[in-house]
């Protein structure tokens, strides 16, 4: 079983994440920020991270900065409401760019491609 790490500060999202996500036959660990989702790599290192890029403290770019700085081997899915953030160069390090949806199929599909199911 594929392992995700949903990061995001907005708890409904999360849990629709998650929802979503175990019903497609992932585990999924919830992060509500860039700081818990560090600590949570760390812990226990997921196959995928889906990650907010706006949030208190630690945003998204921070934490893909360091993630990318720690382990490149970790496919990153920045999942944001604000879809000018793709033309960004700061946030070309992911591996996929997803706009903030309650429907999840564009992310579902970004997450079986750059996993391999």
């Amino acid at each position: 079983m594929k392992h995700i790490l949903v990061v995001d500060d907005e708890k409904h999202i999360c849990q629709l994440y998650k929802s979503e996500l175990e019903d497609e036959g992932y585990s999924v660990a919830i992060a509500a920020s860039g700081k818990d989702a560090l600590e949570e790599v760390e812990r226990n290192p997921p196959d995928l991270i889906v990650l907010d890029i706006q949030m208190p403290g630690m945003d998204g770019i921070e934490t893909l900065e360091t993630l990318l700085g720690r382990d490149k081997g970790i496919p990153v899915i920045l999942n944001t409401a604000y879809s000018h953030y793709k033309e960004d160069f700061t946030t070309w390090g992911a591996d996929a760019y997803v706009t903030k949806s309650s429907d999840t199929s564009k992310l579902k599909t970004e997450i079986k491609r750059l996993i391999g199911e």
